[in-house]
C-alpha cells in the first residue's frame, strides 16, 4: 500500500483522482495530513503552479506528494480562463460566477472549441534519497454549451462537453467522465510511473 499527499483539499479531486488510482495507493488530502494553509498561485503556467504546491507541501511533511494545476483553455478567449480557471470572475474562486463569465465572453461566438488541460506534479524521494521532481500532463478537448446542463462533477463541468460525447461533464457518472476526462490522462500517467517503483 503506498500513501501519497495530494496537495489539496478539493474534497471533488480527491475523490475522483482515488477512483482513479485503486486500492494499491491511498491518496491523503491536505487537512488530513495535519495541513491547514491556501498555497498561493502566483504563475502564469500550470507546471510553475503545480510545482508551487508540491514542493510548499514536500517542504512541511519531506514526504512523497503530488500536486495537479488544471486550466480550462477556450481558443476564442485566447486561452482564458487557462491558469486563472479556479479565479476567473475573482479570488473568491466562485465557479457560479465562473461559469457566468465564460458564458457572457462567449455570447453570440459559435466558435466554442476548448480544452481542459491539467499538469501534475510529483515529488519523488528516490531509494537513495535523492529528491526528483516528474510531471505528467493530460489533455481533454472539446467545446463550451450554450448553457449550463446537468448537476454532477465540479466547477466548468456543467458548460464543456467532450469531443465523441453530446453530454456535459456535469451530466456523466464517473465513470463516463473518466472515459473523457483530462485529470484521468494525466493520472494514468502518474501511477503507471509509481507501479515501476
Amino acid at each position: 500500500m503506498h500513501t501519497l499527499i495530494f496537495a489539496t483539499n478539493n474534497k471533488n479531486k480527491v475523490a475522483e483522482i482515488q477512483s482513479l488510482v485503486g486500492p494499491d495507493f491511498t491518496i491523503i488530502p491536505l487537512l488530513e495530513a495535519g495541513i491547514d494553509i491556501d498555497i498561493p498561485e502566483p504563475h502564469e503556467t500550470l507546471q510553475e503552479n503545480a510545482f508551487e504546491k508540491a514542493s510548499t507541501i514536500h517542504s512541511i511533511t519531506n514526504q512523497n506528494c503530488f500536486s495537479e494545476d488544471t486550466g480550462l483553455e477556450i481558443e476564442a478567449l485566447n486561452g482564458a480562463p487557462g491558469v486563472k480557471s479556479a479565479r476567473y470572475a475573482g479570488e473568491g474562486r466562485d465557479f457560479q460566477a465562473n461559469i457566468d463569465k465564460v458564458l457572457q465572453s462567449l455570447n453570440d461566438i459559435d466558435y466554442r472549441t476548448a480544452q481542459f488541460r491539467t499538469v501534475i506534479c510529483l515529488l519523488w524521494q528516490d531509494a537513495e534519497n535523492i529528491l526528483q521532481t516528474h510531471y505528467f500532463e493530460g489533455i481533454c478537448k472539446g467545446r463550451i454549451a450554450y448553457e449550463m446542463q446537468g448537476d454532477k462533477g465540479f466547477g466548468y463541468d456543467p458548460i464543456f462537453i467532450p469531443d465523441g460525447s453530446d453530454k456535459s461533464f456535469a451530466e456523466m457518472s464517473m465513470e463516463e467522465k473518466n472515459v473523457f476526462s483530462h485529470r484521468k490522462k494525466a493520472v494514468t500517467q502518474l501511477f503507471e510511473f509509481l507501479q515501476t517503483k
